[in-house]
């Protein structure tokens, strides 16, 4: 994607113009966060405690029993959006969906096994082990170039 500023003194207010040749999900995805007023947020419950979660501090976000979780360094919150709504709101340049019930930080990853046939393994910053559904590989070998 290429980005062009022009300095124009007699404009009063950014003006954002997209040229493409067709709307891709990249494309819809810059536009709803330019649009987009409001901050992105999240924020979990701890310990009967509400409290704002920096999105660096992610480690997984999972669904389990019809509730959703964020594992962070500072402990596990429970959720009150949906997993995809989470997905949403989190920065698609480091969080992956690796199955149907879990969304990972790629910045809080140790290491990936490829070792499993038909799945990979992967190790978290937190010593968990987690794994990319099947149907999740090739998406997550794609992002890791592999």
């Amino acid at each position: 994607m290429q980005i062009e500023v022009k300095i124009d003194r007699s404009c009063t207010e950014p003006k954002v113009i997209i040229v493409t040749d067709k709307i891709t999900d990249e494309i819809n995805h810059l536009m709803k966060k330019l649009s987009d007023d409001s901050p992105q947020m999240l924020s979990g419950f701890k310990d009967d405690m509400l409290e704002i979660i920096d999105e660096s501090d992610i480690i997984s976000v999972y669904a389990c029993s019809g509730k959703v979780f964020a594992i962070t360094e500072k402990g596990e919150y429970t959720l009150r959006l949906k997993l995809y709504e989470i997905e949403e709101r989190l920065d698609k340049n480091y969080f992956v969906r690796i199955s149907n019930s879990e969304i990972i930080n790629l910045r809080k990853v140790k290491s990936f096994d490829l070792s499993f046939t038909g799945t990979i393994c992967v190790k978290l910053s937190n010593d968990t082990v987690t794994y990319v559904s099947r149907r999740r590989v090739g998406k997550v070998k794609k992002i890791l170039g592999i």
